[in-house]
């Protein structure tokens, strides 16, 4: 017999609801540190494709897509762009000629790394004032979170690493 008793029937509801919730003003903190870093325009999916440059270095055109869920020519012209923006560079593959790999320039881990930083500063502003006790409950939440996602295989295009700290550390 599992030693956890069925949750009451609305809980479930109620922490998707206010998962929703969080996660919408966090959209607001996001963007409040994307427009600080640059004035470069970044769209919410090419953003995402620097993330998965960021994590999978040197990938194929054709495994972004499969990252991502997208179609090879969407894929491809989100690399244009980024491309004329000097975020990405195609180079041959050391593997096929017939094949590209795709990679950050200097411009576009930059770029990556100060909007990490306007986005950390951002949640560190709301999480000082948070009491010690909701900091490490809210570390343990998203750590129980990540992991859910991670068993869920609904973060397959994520790598292994977490980045969620030690709850002991909060």
């Amino acid at each position: 017999m599992n030693g956890n008793p069925a949750p009451p029937p609305r809980e479930p509801q109620r922490t998707a609801e206010s998962a929703r919730e969080l996660i919408e003003l966090l959209e607001v903190l996001w963007e409040r540190g994307r427009d600080m870093v640059s004035s470069t325009p970044v769209s919410a999916s090419q953003l995402r494709v620097l993330y998965s440059l960021d994590r999978e270095e040197g990938i194929s055109l054709r495994t972004l897509g499969e990252l991502l869920g997208s179609a090879p020519p969407s894929v491809s012209r989100m690399c244009d762009r980024l491309e004329a923006l000097g975020f990405v560079q195609r180079l041959p593959s050391s593997v096929s000629r017939r094949q590209l790999e795709l990679h950050l320039t200097v411009h576009g881990k930059a770029y990556l790394r100060d909007l990490r930083a306007q986005r950390e500063e951002a949640l560190l502003a709301v999480i000082a004032g948070m009491s010690p006790a909701s900091r490490k409950a809210l570390l343990r939440g998203l750590t129980g979170f990540h992991e859910a996602v991670g068993r869920s295989g609904a973060a397959a295009s994520s790598p292994a690493r977490s980045p969620l700290k030690d709850v002991s550390s909060a």
